[in-house]
């Protein structure tokens, strides 16, 4: 997958982009990202990126030149790649994990990082296909929403985990909470790992983990519970507590 980010502060994403899991997708050459520095676009002699909004009011806003130019330069490095352009902002659609998912099937994504009061609206109306919020705040740019969709999307990427079933067992994958995991040492402090699962009976565990994902998600969110699709068995298991 690549991935363009249009944005005013390129230096942000440097040290995210670089450590743990998603350096090491780049260096296996699963995932490209590309830091696109709208102020270069800017023909303004001091690099000038935003103006006052027509109409009067507070604050800033982003001017459409620098962003129209950035995108057009961006789209014509490899026009025959599918692209898809979403705009971090508040007023846009939560993520979640299932657009995270459907993100990951895409092969180039191009994301916008807005500032200030907001971006002119024509670049909303003639660039973007849609808008993404990742909470109901207000954070002082896009920076930081996209490093989480990058992180969320990336990671779904067949090879970037080394193993498609870590993903699978996320929390959130299937509508409900992930279940509780234990590693050595086998007691400690006192507290130990439950027995079932050092029984080496795989069913067992199937049905242990299961059931804990079911009574976590009741206990901590109930709503997303109400609108999971649940087997026979779930069922069960939830009446068995």
């Amino acid at each position: 997958m690549q991935i363009d980010i249009l944005t005013i502060f390129p230096k942000m994403f440097e040290s995210p982009f670089q450590e743990s899991i998603l350096k090491k997708a780049q260096e296996k050459g699963l995932l490209k990202i590309n830091l696109i520095d709208i102020r270069s676009f800017s023909r303004d002699k001091h690099k000038k990126v935003d103006d006052y909004p027509f109409g009067g009011g507070v604050g800033m806003v982003m001017k459409p030149e620098p962003i129209f130019e950035a995108w057009e330069f961006v789209c014509a490095s490899n026009p025959d790649l599918p692209t898809k352009t979403i705009l971090l902002t508040p007023q846009g659609r939560t993520f979640s994990q299932a657009k995270a998912q459907e993100l990951s099937k895409l092969k180039r994504l191009i994301l916008i990082c807005g500032h200030y009061e907001g971006i002119d609206e024509r670049v909303r109306e003639q660039l973007v296909d849609e808008e993404i919020s990742i909470g109901d705040y207000v954070l002082t740019g896009g920076e930081l929403p996209a490093m989480v969709l990058v992180d969320a999307v990336a990671r779904l990427l067949p090879g970037v985990l080394g193993s498609e079933e870590s993903a699978l067992d996320d929390s959130f994958s299937d509508g409900l909470l992930e279940y509780p995991q234990y590693t050595r040492p086998r007691v400690y402090r006192g507290l130990e790992v439950p027995e079932v699962l050092l029984s080496g009976d795989h069913e067992k565990i199937r049905l242990w983990r299961r059931k804990q994902s079911l009574l976590r998600t009741r206990q901590k969110r109930a709503d997303l519970l109400k609108k999971a699709r649940l087997s026979e068995e779930d069922k069960k298991l939830l009446m068995e507590n």
